[in-house]
């Protein structure tokens, strides 16, 4: 039985040998037997283009994103990130009751970058990324009671500490214009007035909250 299958297995493994052969053969020469020079392959050739794929696969994608229509009911903040002027709007996740999503821009700059993670108390922390795929920043800070967020962007590596200031806006309102440097702060505004009813004045002649004492001569 096994000399039987020996002829076949032999068969086999010539036919694979000379397929090889084949693939590996060198190019057809001329008479003279020098390969002329428009059919030699430079050196380094990418014949297939496998460099090219793997270089290509190697760059991070470049895909500028647009405003998305389901952020466009989420609260709007606006202030500063850096020393740049920013837009954000920034909302819950319905699946999530203590997660956060949205998307922020720079003034005048029709591409947004997406930012999403969780809120924790008045803790907020975030990550944000330029094409939706790769994460291109770390945002750690507070949250107000009035609403405004305060705290500190970093690079994916938390290199880089930039600090960012928002505070809520109104809808459709443009984003404010930044003041110049140096310029002093506006003073407080004074108290309100107490909306409490002032307490009666005393009778004439009172003393010590007697009204009924007449002070003699």
């Amino acid at each position: 039985m096994t000399h039987s299958m020996k002829g076949p297995r032999m068969l086999a493994a010539l036919a694979i040998a000379v397929a090889l052969a084949a693939c590996n053969s060198p190019m057809p020469k001329s008479s003279t037997g020098v390969i002329p020079q428009n059919e030699r392959e430079p050196a380094g050739a990418d014949v297939h283009g496998a460099q090219a794929a793997i270089k290509e696969l190697a760059l991070p994608p470049q895909k500028p994103l647009t405003p998305n229509p389901e952020f466009a009911r989420f609260p709007r903040y606006v202030g500063t990130l850096g020393g740049r002027q920013i837009e954000m709007k920034l909302g819950a996740k319905t699946d999530d009751p203590s997660g956060l999503h949205g998307e922020y821009r720079f003034a005048g700059s029709p591409n947004v970058i997406l930012v999403a993670g969780d809120r924790d108390g008045d803790t907020l922390e975030i990550e944000e990324s330029n094409d939706g795929t790769h994460i291109t920043g770390n945002w750690v800070g507070k949250i107000a009671a009035d609403g405004s967020l305060s705290g500190e962007r970093m690079d994916p590596d938390d290199s880089n500490g930039q600090p960012f200031d928002l505070r809520p806006a109104v809808a459709g309102v443009k984003l404010p214009a930044m003041p110049p440097a140096g310029a002093a702060k506006a003073p407080p505004a004074p108290p309100a007035p107490s909306l409490e009813p002032a307490p009666p004045a005393p009778p004439k002649n009172a003393v010590g909250g007697t009204s009924n004492v007449i002070i003699g001569e």
